[in-house]
């Protein structure tokens, strides 16, 4: 009983290993968007940085200044600005990745995603949907008919204001030409 060599069976060695650190790298959306939160946390670190920099350095307004001290605090800003490119550029590649992970899946209406409590406790679902649709369009339909029913009122109210004023004008004219 012996064991044949890796080498010999056509697979090359560490054939093995290279699947596992493929399956490593394979991650999911929730933790690329960890990655992607703690990427961002990176980047606005970093921006605070360059502005504390920025703010501590001299203006070369014709005052001398320590040589030494101004190379090393541009190399220092240097590489803060190169840092945050490549945080930008990992960031991008989250984002694409985010993106190309979630291309396939339907997209959920928002209303779906905010959980809220009905009165009767029961679930929503199409049957609530139509009711309240059926029943808004009912009060729609009452409050067209009220309003219908109010115009008519009014045009009665100023029918009678107006023979009113008529026969108070009438009454003032016989009343003047009585004097």
């Amino acid at each position: 009983m012996s064991t044949p060599p890796l080498a010999g069976s056509g697979m090359p060695p560490g054939a093995f290993s290279g699947t596992q650190a493929q399956a490593a790298r394979e991650v999911n959306t929730a933790s690329l968007c960890r990655i992607g939160q703690e990427t961002v946390q990176d980047i606005v670190f970093r921006t605070m940085e360059i502005f504390q920099l920025l703010r501590n350095m001299q203006l070369p307004n014709g005052v001398t200044y320590h040589t030494a001290t101004y190379q090393d605090r541009l190399g220092k800003l240097q590489e803060h600005l190169r840092q945050l490119s490549i945080l930008f550029r990992k960031l991008r590649l989250v984002y694409d990745k985010c993106n190309e992970n979630c291309a396939g899946l339907d997209p959920v209406p928002i209303e779906q995603l905010i959980p809220y409590v009905e009165e009767d406790g029961s679930k929503h679902d199409d049957r609530g949907a139509a009711s309240q649709l059926r029943f808004a369009s009912e009060e729609r339909r009452e409050i067209m008919e009220v309003n219908k029913k109010l115009k008519q009122k009014n045009q009665q109210l100023k029918q009678i204001m107006d023979q009113l004023r008529n026969l108070i004008w009438d009454i003032n004219a016989m009343l003047a030409m009585r004097n």
